[in-house]
């Protein structure tokens, strides 16, 4: 019972120091490019905030991820489905923001270059 529990908890912390994300490299920005990083992400927070994106996203992934699981494996599948569902849906929609505020910031940069002051 002790040996599962040991090697239960070593491959949890195992798969958190692995999925931990490496920023070992510094972006280098200038202080206008970090303002108008600032400015696209909190633009496409606001809309996604207005529009509930985060919990429509996660939601749908965990109601996918429970059907199939409850297809697959019965009650017990549906539960390890949701959670797995809602943890794709999560990634998922974190990449969908970093790619949201990285079109807005390409967006602002041309507009400004195309249009001096």
């Amino acid at each position: 019972m002790m040996k599962n529990v040991t090697k239960f908890g070593s491959t949890m912390i195992l798969a958190g120091l692995l999925s931990t994300p490496f920023t070992a490299i510094a972006q280098d920005r200038t202080y206008e490019e970090q303002r108008a990083h600032d400015r696209a992400k909190a633009s496409q927070d606001a809309s996604d905030k207005r529009h509930h994106t985060t919990a429509k996203v996660v939601g749908g992934s965990a109601a996918g991820g429970a059907l199939l699981g409850g297809v697959m494996g019965g009650g017990k599948g549906a539960l390890v489905g949701a959670g797995v569902g809602a943890g794709g849906g999560y990634v998922a929609d974190k990449i969908r923001k970093k790619k949201g505020t990285d079109k807005r910031e390409k967006e602002s940069r041309e507009y400004r270059e195309t249009h001096p002051r």
